[in-house]
């Protein structure tokens, strides 16, 4: 338990010494509370002896009390509120550093991690997790430090008053804490199965409703509702677990806090009665004795919910101490454009040993085009991954401007590119600021020329909100052609000297196809530009093509040069030109016993 608070402490980083404050506020704020009890029952006390004729009572010592009971109250009130303002914001200043932190290591990571980490658990560690530790966090640290402070000084004043009461409540506490040191290893045991089922439950909604319009049109929305079901009736079996485990334990826990109690009350009657203390002493110690140990006696939700923090952040340490693909690498500002691969063998398992690529070995001088043919699964889109670092080679070396790229960071190597996927992901905000991302500072005016380029400025003022208009989640309120536009313009924008055209146009219809190429070709002037296609007008103008299969480079050169040659490249071209003769309500341009193959 102690274990976990001290990790709060620490989490709250520079805010520490305002923790430390409002922790200093919250044991005075204690006091100020008890205060009144105190001088209550010396009143009553003053009042008892004067009715019994021993002491006389002085009037005026009534009011005197009553401007100390005020007095007390104010110094409560003003200590509460210095407590929460210096305490109480700090979960929420802290978890929006860590989030961003997050989002930071995420970039620098080799994509490999996502592999091994689910989306899910990184959303709900991201999300839920944090939002707990942001919300728990600071109440549990005061809880506990304030509850045991103020106990242990509530001790020592029993002692002073009447040493049978300090140990009644001393024993009590003992037990108490062996019973909360019981809570809470039943939390670090129990906990991460909830947690691990609360990051599957996020996986599997994500899942869901990514693959809803599948399930239905298969008449199958049930079925997949089921994995859904399972993780919710495991989550709620771990979590029914965590109760059935913390009952017995936090029963100990507040029979132990009663009985003392009842030994502090016949304590002080004993020692009354035995001449021991005066009256005022044991009107004091009734008073306090089910009061004193109320800070505490909640600690035992804390116990259980320090466990269920502490494993939230093993799993935020676990994200922000990723190995980060560029640990070792520069920032080098980049005056040269070719990219060069030498001897580059890749797996995305290594344990596995299938390797992707073996041997790729390929040179692509500045400002010329080079185009990447193949079957599927050939390797070509790794390729392109790895001249931009999304992974690191096995073997070999990618040079970019004469450096290995494993001498850059991530950041100062992608600087330097612009890549437009077949697969567009558009942010769920305005058409401005979507084509903004391509350079953050840029200003209105940039924005709509690079969107005139790109042929978005047709569409866009069609629109009643214009650039205004909000896209939708992943630009829904799009369609394909104007997503794709829309990226193109952001990569103009951007205006890197690389440019990574993969499979761009391999989903456009006929109508969007001549707008985009001319998009395109705005983009690519005077760029080193790798494209990855297999429709032949984007390929057959590159300066060098390089064929792909197998992982291997099997033909390079010019599409001229290759169509001489026996191959997979003619093969290639063959069947693309008769796919590409089809027209609609006429016969194939040429005999096709075979269905197309796409070869890329």
């Amino acid at each position: 338990m102690i274990k976990a608070l001290m990790r709060i402490v620490r989490w709250t980083g520079p805010y520490k010494k305002r923790l430390i404050l409002g922790c200093v506020c919250s044991f005075f704020m204690t006091w100020a509370t008890a205060a009144p009890v105190m001088l209550a029952a010396w009143l009553l006390a003053c009042v008892a002896e004067d009715a019994r004729g021993i002491q006389e009572l002085d009037p005026s010592w009534v009011w005197w009390s009553l401007l100390a009971l005020i007095a007390c109250i104010g110094l409560r009130f003003i200590l509460t509120y210095g407590k929460n303002r210096l305490q109480e914001s700090i979960g929420y200043e802290v978890a929006p550093e860590d989030r961003i932190k997050i989002g930071n290591v995420l970039k620098r990571v080799p994509l490999g991690y996502f592999d091994e980490v689910k989306t899910g658990d990184i959303l709900a560690t991201a999300t839920t997790e944090l939002g707990i530790l942001e919300l728990q966090g600071m109440k549990m640290v005061d809880a506990v430090i304030n509850g045991y402070v103020n106990l242990a000084a509530v001790v020592a004043f029993l002692f002073i008053l009447e040493p049978m009461a300090g140990f009644a409540a001393l024993a009590g506490t003992v037990v108490s804490c062996l019973a909360l040191t019981a809570v809470n290893r039943v939390s670090k045991r129990l906990t991460p199965r909830a947690h691990a089922e609360t990051e599957q439950l996020a996986g599997d909604i994500v899942e869901y409703v990514r693959g809803l319009g599948t399930a239905k049109s298969y008449g199958h929305g049930g079925a997949a509702m089921r994995p859904i079901l399972a993780t919710i009736r495991r989550l709620k079996e771990a979590r029914i677990a965590i109760e059935f485990g913390f009952t017995p334990r936090n029963l100990v826990h507040l029979v132990a806090f009663k009985l003392a109690s009842v030994g502090v009350v016949a304590s002080a009657v004993w020692g009354y009665a035995n001449g021991g203390i005066e009256l005022w002493m044991l009107l004091a110690l009734c008073a306090f004795s089910f009061t004193v140990f109320s800070g505490v006696e909640r600690v035992n939700d804390s116990a259980h919910m320090l466990g269920d923090l502490d494993d939230i952040m093993n799993r935020i340490d676990a994200i922000e101490n990723a190995p980060y693909i560029d640990s070792d690498g520069r920032d080098v500002p980049l005056t040269e454009h070719g990219i060069e691969l030498r001897g580059v063998s890749f797996s995305y398992g290594r344990e596995s040993g299938a390797k992707v690529l073996s041997g790729v070995s390929c040179d692509i001088p500045e400002k010329t085009t080079c185009a990447i043919v193949g079957p599927s699964g050939s390797g070509k889109t790794t390729i392109a991954n790895l001249m931009m670092r999304f992974w690191d080679v096995d073997e070999g070396s990618v040079l970019v401007g004469g450096h290995d790229v494993r001498e850059l960071t991530c950041d100062s190597l992608l600087r330097n590119f612009s890549a437009v996927f077949q697969n567009v992901y558009l942010f769920n905000d305005t058409i401005e600021n979507n084509i903004r991302f391509g350079r953050p500072g840029a200003t209105h005016e940039e924005v709509v020329e690079a969107a005139r380029r790109a042929r978005v400025d047709e569409f866009v003022r069609e629109l009643p909100d214009g650039y205004e208009t909000l896209v939708g989640e992943a630009g829904s309120a799009l369609s394909g052609g104007q997503k794709q536009r829309i990226s193109i313009a952001r990569a103009l924008l951007k205006d890197a000297p690389i440019v990574i055209l993969d499979e761009a146009t391999a989903s456009i219809d006929p109508e969007n196809e001549s707008l985009i190429q001319g998009a395109l070709s705005e983009l690519t002037r005077g760029k080193t530009v790798v494209v990855i296609a297999h429709r032949l007008a984007t390929i057959e103008h590159a300066d060098q093509i390089l064929v792909v299969e197998g992982g291997r480079i099997v033909q390079r050169g010019t599409h001229e040069e290759l169509l001489g040659q026996e191959g997979t490249y003619r093969r290639f071209v063959e069947i693309r030109s008769r796919a590409e003769g089809w027209r609609i309500g006429g016969a194939p341009a040429g005999d096709l016993r075979e269905e197309p193959t796409d070869a890329s």
